[in-house]
């Protein structure tokens, strides 16, 4: 799974990375090494724009994190729809209309995952003892997580208020690589620059070629390595989050790398 990330790349460099056409200067988000569920992300995505034509027009906006159903009686519901498997997203009543056209990209620094090692302090594998790791692209590349945005309407809102909707979003998930499958079985499911456009493209609607998109990244093109459990408080930030610690300072010596 994908329950916590870094981004601190300033919008700037992901108009620019992403080529996005449209972005609002007013609409930022600060650099984040601790992302959480219900904070707000940056995301990238292909929409027409008004008076534009039909044409899909790159763009890079603020989501929330934790997809809302469009049925939804309730945007409480995202904190638990943080993530979808990309194994029967096109199937799952929450995901399948966000799959079929509302596709996005997540930039990331890297994410966190948190290992259980064999020899933690206070007992066997499955206690509670966890050693946090940081998983990132080996090379330094921006991390685009595969996504799906959806809008939410707020019906204790009138239409004409603008916090009556809401825009919100999930991270896919697969199975994890070999490696990175020793600190957790899933992982986010990433998209390199040569998918970008057909994984943005709205007018892609067939469930089989968007399935046939999804394919986890190849061994070794991403690096892991333990951080401080800081990490673990939500309240915690700064880039001192995703720096290693030595092997000796981990949890039970989790060096798996």
């Amino acid at each position: 799974m994908c329950g916590r990330y870094a981004s601190s790349r300033k919008p700037e460099d992901l108009v620019e990375l992403f080529e996005v056409e449209k972005w609002d200067p007013t609409e930022t988000v600060e650099p984040d090494w601790n992302v959480a569920p219900t904070k707000s992300v940056w995301a990238v995505l292909d929409r027409p724009v008004k008076d534009a034509g039909p044409r899909p027009v790159r763009q890079l906006h603020t989501l929330r994190w934790g997809l809302v159903p469009s049925w939804s009686t309730s945007a409480d519901t995202g904190v638990k729809m943080i993530n979808a498997r990309a194994e029967t997203v096109h199937e799952k009543p929450a995901y399948r209309r966000a799959f079929a056209s509302r596709r996005c990209l997540l930039p990331a620094d890297g994410y966190y995952e948190w290992f259980t090692p064999e020899t933690a302090p206070d007992g066997p594998r499955g206690s509670s003892r966890k050693q946090p790791f940081f998983i990132t692209p080996a090379d330094g590349s921006v991390m685009a997580m595969a996504g799906l945005y959806e809008w939410w309407r707020d019906r204790s809102r009138p239409g004409d208020d603008p916090a009556a909707w809401l825009c919100t979003c999930t991270v896919l998930t697969t199975d994890a690589e070999d490696a990175l499958g020793r600190i957790h079985p899933r992982m986010p499911l990433l998209v390199e620059p040569a998918g970008y456009d057909a994984w943005l493209d709205p007018g892609r609607s067939d469930a089989d070629e968007l399935r046939a998109l999804l394919v986890p990244p190849l061994a070794g093109k991403l690096a892991a390595y333990p951080v401080s459990t800081a990490v673990n408080n939500v309240r915690n930030n700064g880039p001192q989050l995703t720096e290693p610690i030595p092997a000796e300072e981990a949890l039970g010596d989790a060096t798996l790398f």
